[in-house]
């Protein structure tokens, strides 16, 4: 299963390949680079595939946890002040993404979305201290009425060109359904209320819509 922001690349990677093949076998008379050609063209069209795959999770609501929106590696745990939205302290938690993650993102709780904005930016690396602040980026702030508000930001890396967001104000959601996708690379970070129960430690591994992150 593939997300649906990746089928018109999948496509144009699909017939690209498959001309780059055909020229070759015309132009150049030598099997063996004819082969490497396709072994090569095939290769990157499997990164491709993989990068845009949509698995399914199954989801249990809980309006008491926080599940990790995305797959990746935890790599900032720490109490910060929010200056966007909240403008008071949080505790932030950022799961990193490499090119080899499902870059699909999902709600971590279920509620009404109470703030969603773009923000033009630069692209540096996705763990560097400033990108949250300084590269392309989406907030978005879900509001549950058991355990609060809570924003998440998708954060676009050196690789990452564009991030896709399908939160708008006023919408319900639900935890663990699909709230857009990070095409190649990035970082989502999560701002807490600083009574969360974190669940999970610096450089570990968790899988969107499945692992908590915290509770209250």
């Amino acid at each position: 299963m593939f997300h649906k922001e990746g089928y018109k690349i999948i496509i144009i990677s699909f017939i690209i390949v498959v001309l780059i093949n055909l020229i070759s076998k015309e132009l150049i008379n030598n099997s063996i680079i004819n082969y490497s050609i396709g072994i090569l063209t095939i290769f990157g069209l499997v990164l491709i595939l993989q990068f845009f795959r949509n698995p399914k999770r199954s989801t249990l609501l809980n309006d008491s946890l926080i599940i990790s929106p995305v797959d990746g590696k935890v790599v900032v745990i720490k109490k910060v002040y929010e200056k966007e939205y909240f403008k008071d302290d949080r505790i932030q938690v950022s799961i990193f993404m490499s090119p080899l993650n499902v870059h699909v993102t999902r709600y971590a709780n279920s509620g009404i979305v109470k703030f969603s904005k773009y923000h033009p930016g630069k692209y540096l690396v996705a763990w560097h201290p400033k990108s949250s602040e300084l590269n392309e980026r989406t907030t978005v702030v879900v509001d549950n009425k058991k355990y609060g508000e809570v924003l998440y930001r998708q954060i676009a890396g050196a690789i990452a060109r564009r991030i896709v967001n399908y939160a708008k104000v006023g919408d319900s959601v639900t935890q663990g359904e699909d709230a857009g996708f990070i095409k190649f690379g990035s970082r989502v970070d999560l701002f807490l209320p600083l009574d969360s129960k974190i669940k999970v430690e610096l450089g570990e591994l968790v899988v969107g819509g499945i692992d908590t992150i915290a509770e209250n």
